[in-house]
């Protein structure tokens, strides 16, 4: 797997500043961060064996992410380290409600090119789940998804970039993006409600993606297959405890889904789903990005077995014509409306998986059950 990564300062205001205001913070501090390397860390902290591709700066602050990696349990051997250019680097700024910015200064992420990736085939190959973000160039990206003959390649569609080649929306197997990209995918002036975001997966479908998950702004999922397009899923959010942060939420989400894909294969996205909101929803309540990811403690294993609640959107849901949530009960399919049971204490690793599974995610690697999480930037 490979990705993205770099240091990322982040700074806690009563309210983002307007332009040209200067704001007094209320605290301040360095952490590491980079899109790849979050979701590499939330697979890897859930079990999943997971290898970084990418490339650093030759800098202090390369060494020491490098050398950190290692610490999370995360294969570094096919991390370079670039001379003369500086490791990529990240600002964040977050206010007291939960709105943030971020700005990302790439730095050896963009030395990282299609022959670097032809390097790397064989790793590629063994893993089962390719993770990618739209972090590095488009081009290289591109060539990972085609590279990859393993299982299931995810792009997360973040950060959105300008005029995004066809073949991103038709290589991988699932496309994740939030409303607002999804809105400027399918080019809707607006994209509110659940019927709107299913409008947005047939667009994107017809143009040739093969799966699409949009993340809702009430955190939950709606998901549509090319392979079932008469079937459109909302999957609602997890529970949050308490909101202290959401900056991590979306890379707790693909780090998340990237692992349960790959420990159960064979469950239905839904399943993926709900688990990954779950551990979005546990990143709420902790302040920080890496930080925030749930691990084994939180008996991930457990959620991939849990039956998921999911509505499934048409004119006669419940969300109406027009998109409002009604009265009415949760439409679901009549095996899964049941409310999920709580999870057992322990759990065998279930048959689906088969022992090489792997999951690479764009950053890290997992201990426990070695299954790799691919991910790719």
């Amino acid at each position: 797997m490979w990705w993205s990564w770099g240091r990322q300062p982040s700074s806690t205001l009563p309210e983002l500043p307007r332009p040209g205001e200067v704001v007094s913070g209320m605290h301040m501090e360095t952490a590491f961060g980079g899109k790849g390397a979050n979701q590499s860390i939330a697979a890897a902290r859930l079990g999943a064996t997971t290898t970084f591709l990418g490339k650093v700066g030759a800098d202090e602050s390369g060494k020491q992410y490098k050398s950190y990696l290692s610490d999370q349990n995360i294969d570094t051997g096919h991390v370079e380290l670039v001379q003369n250019t500086p490791t990529g680097m990240t600002e964040v700024a977050l206010a007291e409600e939960g709105e943030f910015y971020r700005i990302n200064v790439p730095g050896a992420n963009t030395s990282m090119t299609g022959k670097d990736v032809s390097k790397h085939k064989k790793i590629l190959n063994k893993s089962s789940v390719l993770l990618c973000q739209l972090e590095l160039d488009m081009k290289t990206t591109a060539c990972a998804l085609r590279q990859f003959k393993g299982g299931v390649s995810i792009l997360h569609m973040s950060p959105m970039q300008r005029d995004i080649p066809t073949e991103l929306i038709t290589l991988p197997t699932i496309l994740v993006m939030n409303q607002d990209v999804a809105a400027t995918l399918a080019n809707m002036e607006e994209l509110q409600t659940p019927l709107q975001a299913k409008q947005a997966c047939e667009t994107l479908i017809d143009g040739g993606a093969n799966s699409v998950i949009i993340l809702m702004q009430d955190n939950s999922a709606v998901h549509m297959s090319k392979s079932d397009k008469a079937m459109c899923t909302r999957t609602p959010a997890g529970d949050v405890r308490h909101m202290a942060d959401s900056t991590g939420s979306d890379d707790a989400f693909m780090g998340s889904l990237a692992y349960h894909i790959a420990r159960f294969p064979k469950l239905s996205r839904e399943h993926h789903i709900s688990a990954a909101n779950a551990c979005s929803a546990y990143s709420m309540g902790i302040r920080g990005t890496q930080p925030s990811f749930p691990g084994r403690n939180y008996a991930q294993d457990n959620l991939g077995n849990v039956t998921p609640t999911f509505t499934v959107i048409d004119e006669n849901s419940e969300f109406g014509a027009e998109g409002e949530k009604k009265e009415s009960n949760e439409q679901q399919k009549p095996e899964e409306a049941a409310p999920p049971p709580p999870p057992p204490p322990e759990i065998p690793a279930p048959e689906e998986a088969p022992p090489e599974a792997k999951a690479i995610t764009e950053e890290e690697g997992g201990e426990g059950e070695k299954r790799s999480t691919v991910a790719a930037q």
